[in-house]
């Protein structure tokens, strides 16, 4: 498999590239590559306007990958899949619609203590707008979340619970069937992050029974600048757009305005046509493997890595320690070493890993630190590449001398 990512034939200060940031963004297999470089180089034209060959070709390229995307995700029709930048427009695509027209004075949205900024932010600035409240679910020592208290947080005057399914800093999955069900229960819609789920586990939209799901190409072997907003498609006939111009329309007239169907009336513009293309070969790519492996092999490897960090002197390392209740994630900190310095020395020895907030700064706030160092997994990782890590990490005990 490894054969088909060109980029991890690289040499990184004279030693091969081990690649660990996949939380982060995924290396690309040549299908996807070559897909793309085939748009460009025997299709090239815009969707949706033309008459032409290419035109009709560019259009069966895009909207083919909307339909392999419904199906990745089990959605009922492809009209209920809307291509944004990323899954962060995409979940502030719902909060500015969806939001905008249920959120009154005095309402509240749910989210939960362990949401990247792109799934609080767009919360809290509603809520900001509208006069109404952002409530927290709040999470156990070991990481996973306390839903003891769900029936209280979420109430009638609760309009949007919104989720992630895996915590991009601890590696830990929600259990959003139980959130969703005690959602529907308060008549409140559900929207799940599925940026780090969807890319590493099977996920069903109609089984969950959420209202949307937000993940991006980019953290499942697809390009950069493609993300996905799924929304019931009750839900979405009734959202307004939140970007106007061209192929989002139907009439433009002196006094009358009519907006496209569903999917384009929130997609204005000319879309990110080649680099939707080639998110549909990376789908292709994942299906093959199956999603049900993919989340076998990240969890082995976190295993793996749990029990190898476990020997280092006074390493801390976040989240659930049962495997059974994380994804490939594995974060830690070593005592009197910022994480930026374990991220710099990993480098010289060619371990990619990340350091920082992971843009969780009130997750970090509650674990009383600022930062942590983190390696994540993917389905070109190995055995091979967590050993090469702690062969590194043993560098950073031997400069600071602990």
């Amino acid at each position: 498999m490894i054969k088909d990512f060109p980029i991890l034939g690289r040499k990184i200060n004279g030693k091969r590239l081990v690649y660990l940031d996949n939380a982060s963004t995924t290396q690309k297999p040549l299908a996807v590559i070559k897909a793309l470089s085939e748009f460009y180089s025997t299709v090239n034209a815009n969707v949706h306007r033309g008459v032409h060959t290419l035109s009709e070709e560019a259009t069966d390229a895009y909207e083919g990958a909307r339909s392999k995307v419904a199906k990745f995700i089990n959605a009922a029709d492809p009209c209920e899949i809307i291509f944004t930048r990323n899954a962060t427009e995409s979940i502030n695509l719902a909060a500015l619609s969806y939001g905008e027209q249920n959120v009154k004075a005095g309402d509240n949205i749910v989210v939960s203590a362990l949401e990247h900024h792109s799934n609080l932010l767009p919360w809290r600035q509603l809520a900001q707008r509208k006069k109404a409240t952002v409530r927290t679910i709040p999470f156990h020592a070991d990481g996973t979340l306390n839903l003891g208290g769900l029936d209280k947080l979420i109430n009638g005057r609760t309009k949007i619970v919104a989720v992630t399914q895996m915590s991009n800093v601890l590696g830990t999955i929600v259990p959003v069937e139980k959130i969703i069900h005690a959602a529907k229960r308060a008549g409140a819609a559900t929207l799940v992050d599925g940026a780090q789920s969807v890319p590493h586990m099977p996920v069903d939209v109609q089984k969950l029974n959420c209202d949307f799901l937000a993940f991006s190409s980019h953290k499942m072997l697809g390009p950069t600048g493609v993300g996905v907003l799924y929304g019931k498609k009750k839900l979405l006939e009734k959202m307004p757009p939140v970007l106007f111009g061209g192929d989002m329309v139907k009439i433009v007239g002196p006094s009358k305005i009519s907006w496209n169907d569903l999917p384009w009336k929130f997609e204005a513009g000319t879309p990110n046509i080649a680099d939707v293309a080639a998110f549909g070969a990376a789908i292709d790519y994942l299906k093959k493997i199956g999603m049900d492996k993919i989340l076998e092999h990240d969890r082995a490897l976190a295993k793996y890595a749990h029990k190898k960090l476990e020997q280092l002197p006074g390493i801390i390392i976040y989240g659930p320690k049962d495997i059974s209740k994380k994804g490939g994630i594995v974060s830690f900190n070593i005592p009197g070493v910022h994480p930026h310095d374990i991220g710099s020395i990993l480098d010289e020895d060619g371990v990619a890993i990340r350091a920082g907030h992971h843009c969780c700064q009130p997750l970090m706030e509650s674990l009383g630190i600022d930062a942590t160092a983190r390696m994540s997994f993917y389905i070109y990782n190995t055995k091979d590449d967590v050993d090469a890590a702690l062969a590194a990490l043993k560098q950073v005990y031997k400069i600071f001398k602990i």
